[in-house]
């Protein structure tokens, strides 16, 4: 029986892990990083919790006898997937890595591209917006620099502590999202920009 770890977090592990439990000659793991509370159901076992760099991430490969590495971390997660290829490498594991495609802009798109949440908050400008933080809660802090603006946050588990800032509202759920519920949710919330990683995939590209 091969042995498989896959280093999770996006739709692409769960799927993938939905379809390999089937195989009986695969024994399935499920690594995520802890990040979320109460992560969805994933169907295989999971472990929770970092390995302690590439270092430790290549012990835990020995040390579980695992033959295949899946990296299909979140297109963002740069140090887990360079951790991931080094750990691989110290073990002697054969590593796939599944990457989606970025967003691409459409007609009539009106996108502003910066390089880091910094960034993001400086393009915001001086002047008072709404501002919906699609951002999940790991990447909300960076805003309290710019206080002038109504938040609009939506995250799967609670923002702890709430930003410093005088005026937010908070949302709590869980895509994949409709374009319809997307779309309502800005006329209610009468947003003007949205914030958002080019993360790609289909569960959040309705916003």
């Amino acid at each position: 029986m091969k042995r498989i770890l896959i280093l999770g977090g996006t739709t692409e592990a769960r799927q993938l892990a939905g379809k390999l439990v089937a195989r009986a000659d695969l024994e399935v793991t499920l690594s995520l990083a802890g990040r979320t509370e109460s992560p969805v159901a994933q169907g295989v076992p999971i472990r929770t919790g970092g390995f302690g760099g590439a270092d430790g991430l290549a012990a835990y490969l020995r040390e579980t006898y695992i033959d295949l590495l899946v990296d299909a971390t979140h297109p963002y997660a740069a140090q887990i997937s360079a951790n991931a290829a080094a750990a691989a490498h110290g073990a002697g594991v054969p590593i796939v890595a599944l990457r989606r495609r970025g967003w691409e802009p459409a007609e009539g798109d009106r996108w502003t591209l910066v390089d880091g949440v910094t960034s993001a908050v400086t393009a915001l400008g001086s002047a008072r917006r709404r501002v919906f933080l699609a951002l999940g809660r790991q990447e909300v802090a960076a805003f309290e620099a710019a206080p002038q603006h109504h938040y609009l946050i939506r995250s799967v588990d609670p923002v702890e502590p709430r930003l410093a800032v005088p005026d937010a509202t908070y949302l709590l759920a869980r895509g994949p999202f409709r374009e319809a519920d997307e779309r309502a949710l800005l006329l209610q919330h009468r947003i003007d920009v949205v914030v958002s990683k080019n993360s790609g995939g289909e569960a959040t590209y309705a916003k």
